[in-house]
């Protein structure tokens, strides 16, 4: 008996070796660097892009912006906003300017002012350029002091680009747009 137990010890415990070593291997997967994901991020568009048309990029620039204002990045605040700047024509001259205006300060507050005022302004926009799928028009009762603010997205759940991780859930779906 001693025998059959010693025995079967070292068969376990070489069938736990022999499955540390087959993982070890699987492991060894090249991760990508935060640097590397975002090139990879930005080079890929997203799918709500594609039912947008020439209004895409600008479309992809804001999805960005409201992350980064949920987020509270300034920085990338800044970043999104100058590439929607540089997407926009003269004809939309009044939208180019609120995006600039995000892009030329890094004072959250105030880019969380501007984007509300650029969402009024684009709201019919993206309305009108959607050709497929669905986006979200959300409101903030309490942002700016109980003013209250729009919001757009491509997804139902709520994520509030005004307060971000101090009231994250806080808005509701006002009217879901579906072309």
């Amino acid at each position: 008996m001693k025998v059959l137990s010693k025995f079967l010890g070292v068969c376990m415990l070489a069938i736990a070796f022999t499955s540390c070593v087959d993982k070890k291997e699987t492991q060894s997967e090249e991760m990508n660097t935060p640097e590397e994901v975002k090139k990879e991020a930005k080079e890929t568009p997203d799918i709500a892009d594609q039912h947008f048309g020439m209004t895409g990029k600008i479309w992809h620039n804001y999805l960005e912006i409201k992350l980064a204002l949920t987020n509270a990045d300034a920085d990338e605040v800044q970043s999104a906003a100058e590439g929607m700047a540089d997407s926009f024509s003269e004809e939309r001259a009044e939208m180019k300017a609120l995006a600039q205006q995000m892009a030329e300060t890094n004072d959250l507050e105030e880019q969380r002012k501007v984007f509300a005022a650029f969402s009024e302004k684009a709201g019919p926009m993206f309305e009108d350029a959607l050709d497929g799928g669905t986006i979200y028009k959300k409101f903030c009762p309490m942002a700016f002091n109980n003013e209250g603010a729009y919001w757009f997205a491509d997804i139902e759940e709520i994520n509030n680009p005004y307060f971000g991780d101090k009231m994250l859930k806080c808005g509701s779906v006002k009217k879901t747009i579906k072309k």
